[in-house]
This record gives C-alpha cells, structure tokens and sequence, in this order.
C-alpha cells in the first residue's frame, strides 16, 4: 500500500536543480537506502518528505492521517532534562497536559479539596482521556526500554552514540508510519552500529536512511533510491546488485553519448554545407539538429572524483614505533592496561572499540605526545607525521577554504613542484565559488575533503587518521582506499567503518574492556573470525595471521641463554646501526661531500647504505621473532 507519492517535484536553491521533475512512492514496510554524492540533495528530498520545505513545483501526496519521524543528521548535545524529558518532548501537548494534572494534585494536597481546583482537575483528566496522554506516557516508556536506555539518565552526559539513540527513541514515540534517518551510523561506535542495524531489521514500519557506511547500507536495505544530477534512479535490489545495474546504466549512458554526438557530429558537418542545406529545404533536419544542440547544452555530467596524491616525507626507519606493558588510567578508569606492540615501515593499524574506550588516546601515547603512566615508548627515526582530525579542529570557521590549505600563498608544494591553490582545489571537488568562501559555510563532506585536501599537501611518513571516513560519500571513499593502499609510509587509523578497515589495515588493535587491548591481523572481518568466543582462551599470533588455542604439553618453555642475550643486545645494536645510517645520508646529502669525491668513493658510499638497510631490516626481523617467542613463553 502506498503510503507517500512525490510527482514531478523540483527543487533549487539558485544554482542547477537539486532535484529536476522528479518522480518516487514509497509503501508500507520499505526498507530504502537513499544514496548520492555529497550535495546532490538527499536532505533536501527528506526535508520535502517530512514537510520541512516545499517544492518549487510538482507535488508531494500523502496518504491520509501519515506520520513521518526524522533523525536529523546533527543532534543537539546539551539538552536539559532526562532521556524521558527530551524522548517525550516530541508530543509537547500530552506532556504539558501531565504537567498540569501533577501540580494540581500537588496543590489540592497541600491546600485541600477546593471546588474550584476539583472542577480544574476534572478537565485536565477528561483532557488526558480524550487526547491519548495517559497512553502516551506508557509509549514513551515502552520506546525506552525497547531502545534499551535509561530513562532518568541526564541527556547532556551521555556519549555521542546514546545521545542518537535518544534522539531516535524521541522519533519512534509517534509511531511514524515513515521514518527517516538522516546518516544514523555518524559518530556511532561499532557496537553501536551492530545494535542499530538489529533495531532496524526487525522494524515494521517503512523508513529511508542516508548512510555513507557501506556495510550498513548492504546489510538494511531492500531497494536502492539514488539522487544524481537532479533525477531519481530507484533499483529494487540490495546494494552489491545496485552496484552492478549502476555501472551497466552509466555505461549505457557513456555509449548513448557517443553515439549521439557521433550523429551530431555529422549534422553540423552537413548545416556548415550551406547553400546546399538551404536548397534541400530540409527545415525538419534543421529543426532537428537545433533541438541535439539543445539537449546537449543542457546535459548534466557527473562530477569528477575526488584525486590528489598524499605527499611522502623521506622514508622513516624501520622501527616506528615499539610499545612495551604500556598502562594508562585516568583517575580510577583503567584505559590501558599492560599492552605491547611494534609497529614497522609501512604497516596499516586499525584501532576499533567502543566510543570512550580510549582510542584517541592510544593514538597520543603511540605518537609519544602523552606520556604513559607505566612502560615505555620507542618512536624511531625520521618521523614525520600528518594528523587528521575527526572533530576538524585543524580547520578555521573563519578562514576560506584556500586560506586553510595555503595561507596567504597563492600555490603549494605538490612532488617538491609548485602548484596553483584552485588547481589542486579544485582536485578535491572545490568550485572556484566555494574556494575563497568560509568554511563555516561548507557542509560535513565538504569539510572532510578539505581535510584530505590538507593532509595531502603535508609530506609525511606517518598518517594518523582519527574517523576519516564520517560524510564522505563511497566515491571520495573509494580514493582515499586507494591512496592509502599507495602510501609507502605508516597509517594509523581510528575507524568504525568496517568496510574501510578491512580494505585498508593489515592489522587491527581491538578494545576488549577492561583496560584489555589485543592485536590481530588483518581488518574488521578477520578480527571478528580470530577474537575469542565467549569462555574460549585464544591467542593470536599477529606475525603468522592465524589464532591458535592453547596447546597443553610447550616443548620448549623459555628463551635459551644465547636467544636472552641476544634480545637484550638487539635494541643497543639497532640503535647503532640506525645513527650509522643516519651519519651516512647526512654524508651523502653534503653537496660539499658530491663535490670533493670521485664517483667510486661515492658510489662505495651509497653500496654501503644499501648494506647497513639490508642489515638493519634482518636485526629488526630477529627482533620481532624474539620477541614474540618471549610473549609466547611469558603466557
């Protein structure tokens, strides 16, 4: 049964329509993605479809006695009041009418039964009774527990997450026929996002959701509703077969062109003709050919994707980080509780776990920019890092979008060469407009890009990515997938996107409570396939990739003397070899040292370079293998 009906409805906000005569019925029980690059109008279309704004033509028909519920993308955080204050705060009316009923009662037990107060009292109660209060209030309880929060908990101090389930709590107390979610998984911890695609699986009523979060749109949805260029593309499917029809119809579409303006092509050849075109008197093939320039003048072509390459610093050394029973607490919090690890060259580390569990803060420790209360930290050589910043704090509101990236200059380095600001801004998808505007005006994907935008024009061997995927639409996703898998330097990386993960990271650092922090290898999937089962003792060994149970007889119970020496006397003797290495560079990065050589002694001196890596990488092999041995023994 149809529930809504938009029939050739536009809309623009003074540049080209957002949406372009555009057609959509969504029926009971629908469970529909709604999908499309950032700016191309998906909140808009919710807003039309919650009532919020009105078309500039065309009509919106709804079925009669509809509710619709939306979760806005932003949800304020510093409400006053309880969960139950600000959830029942969607039906204003039955709350004032509870209100009135409970200072009533108040006031006739402190002053007595006056006839006046008991004639009030009995219309408040008639009220209650007829409008559906006293129901209301057993709803908005019921929502509560079926959303499993706490109903006296105060709003302003929950975490980001709840404080989103609050706020959906609030849109499903009117029990909306339609309810519309507006990117739900934003800002969500992985737990978080697991409960609400449960929540929403076994919801009866149709909803539509905007979501960036490529296993959450494969995992909910039924039907596919795409925005592109203005118009509407619905695909009853679910979003692996969305993918392949799409790509069909744009290739479809590629080939409608070219074939169009091959024909084009042909009747422009023939009009310059001339004289001959006007003897032929053919006004029809004219007037055909006026309308091809016509349809080709209005066509709509699809943004180009996102691209720019992350500028890379001189390569650090091998060792980047070594962490030894690092412990970290904040009063009587335990955040981390005794964990080690070695990062190398090149590796790309996850670090999932719940919102508050104290990933931002391993990051610090990792990155020696906060001291651990226990155990010690190593960073190695020549590290050069790039930060960027879930809450975008490296961006200033004030500033335009080129100012942010260039200053005052009017070019920055790209590959040690020049490069015009709007050309590389551009790259990122920047109009000339929204270059020299203020970023306060941009939306969350703009400033996502812009941070991108920053990142790869600062030259780096290490890349710390604190939620870089929140607002990026699956094109600017898939590029940075793709340059990340490029970058020869180190990525550490806060997710919750598990899709994202288990493209991009080799190994994966797991908040498992209680101060508890494990490493496995390899992305989000692969943590869920080798993390222990509920009352399993399992370990992990991270260099092979293969969780392996406790066996009961160990052949061999420790380290022999010679393999116990030999760990001490490693770290000294790396250290050695790395100032070694790092004397040598400087030596061979003199230009004085190039001058007053001959081409033997220096190609000697670059052989011996080659040696000492060569050298360095099997100490820091021996190392790793030690070491873990040491780890295997000790449990």
């Amino acid at each position: 049964m149809g529930l809504i009906w938009i029939n050739d409805v536009s809309i623009s906000f003074g540049g080209a329509p957002l949406l372009d005569g555009v057609s959509l019925q969504i029926d009971e029980g629908e469970r529909i993605g709604l999908l499309g690059r950032n700016g191309s109008g998906k909140s808009t279309l919710m807003k039309l479809i919650n009532g919020e704004i009105a078309p500039d033509q065309g009509n919106i028909l709804k079925s009669s006695e509809i509710k619709i519920a939306m979760l806005p993308q932003d949800v304020p955080d510093d409400l006053p009041g309880t969960v139950y204050d600000v959830v029942a705060s969607g039906g204003r009316t039955y709350i004032e009418l509870l209100r009135q009923y409970h200072d009533l009662t108040v006031e006739m037990a402190q002053q007595g039964s006056a006839p006046s107060l008991l004639k009030k009292l009995e219309q408040v109660q008639h009220q209650l009774e007829t409008s559906g209060a006293w129901h209301y209030h057993l709803r908005v309880e019921m929502v509560i527990a079926q959303t499993e929060l706490d109903g006296s908990a105060v709003f302003s101090v929950l975490s980001a997450g709840l404080k989103r389930r609050v706020f959906l709590a609030k849109a499903l107390v009117d029990e909306p026929h339609i309810l519309l979610l507006d990117e739900p998984t934003n800002h969500l911890d992985i737990t978080s996002i697991l409960w609400l695609e449960q929540f929403l699986l076994s919801y009866e009523h149709a909803f539509m959701f905007v979501s960036h979060d490529r296993a959450f749109v494969e995992k909910i949805s039924k039907r596919i509703v795409e925005i592109d260029r203005g118009r509407l593309f619905s695909f009853d499917c679910d979003y692996t077969t969305y993918l392949e029809r799409r790509q069909a119809m744009l290739d479809a579409e590629e080939k409608h062109r070219r074939d169009f303006d091959k024909k084009m092509a042909k009747e422009e050849v023939w009009i310059r003709r001339g004289v001959v075109a006007r003897r032929t008197r053919n006004e029809g093939r004219v007037r055909a050919l006026m309308e091809m320039r016509k349809e080709r003048a209005g066509r709509r072509y699809i943004d180009g994707t996102a691209r720019g390459v992350i500028q890379e610093a001189e390569r650090s050394g091998r060792l980047v980080v070594d962490a030894r029973n690092v412990s970290f607490a904040y009063g009587d919090t335990l955040i981390i509780d005794g964990f080690s690890t070695t990062i190398l060259r090149g590796d790309k580390v996850g670090i999932i776990g719940p919102n508050g569990s104290g990933k931002t803060t391993l990051l610090k420790i990792l990155l020696d920019e906060l001291k651990p209360q226990q155990g010690t930290i190593r960073v190695g050589t020549r590290i050069q890092s790039a930060y960027f910043d879930q809450l975008r704090a490296q961006l200033d509101e004030n500033l335009t979008v080129k100012e942010n990236i260039a200053g005052s200059n009017d070019k920055v380095f790209v590959g040690g060469m020049p490069r015009h600001i709007v050309g590389y801004l551009q790259d990122f998808l920047f109009s000339k407009e929204k270059i020299i505007s203020p970023v306060r005006i941009l939306s969350g994907g703009e400033r996502n890009r812009l941070l991108l935008a920053k990142l790869f024009s600062t030259p780096s061997n290490v890349l710390v990515l604190d939620e870089p995927t929140n607002d990026l639409d699956a094109e600017t996703l898939e590029m940075l997938e793709d340059r990340l898998l490029e970058y020869s330097g180190t990525v550490l990386m806060v997710s919750h996107d598990r899709t994202f993960l288990n493209n991009v990271v080799t190994s994966t650092i797991a908040f498992e409570g209680n101060g508890r922090l494990q490493e496995y290898v390899g992305g989000y999937d692969d943590w869920v396939r080798q993390r222990p089962k509920p009352g399993e003792s399992q370990r992990v060994d991270v260099k092979g990739g293969k969780p392996r149970k406790e066996r009961p007889v160990r052949l061999k119970t420790k380290l022999s003397y010679k393999e116990t020496h030999e760990l001490e006397e490693l770290p000294e003797r790396i250290d050695s070899l790395e100032k070694e290495k790092n004397l040598l560079i400087a030596t061979l990065n003199d230009p004085g040292y190039q001058v007053n050589n001959d081409a033997a002694t220096i190609i000697a001196a670059n052989d011996k370079l080659e040696e000492l890596e060569h050298v360095l990488d099997e100490a820091y092999h021996r190392w790793d293998e030690l070491e873990e041995l040491a780890r295997k023994y000790d449990k």
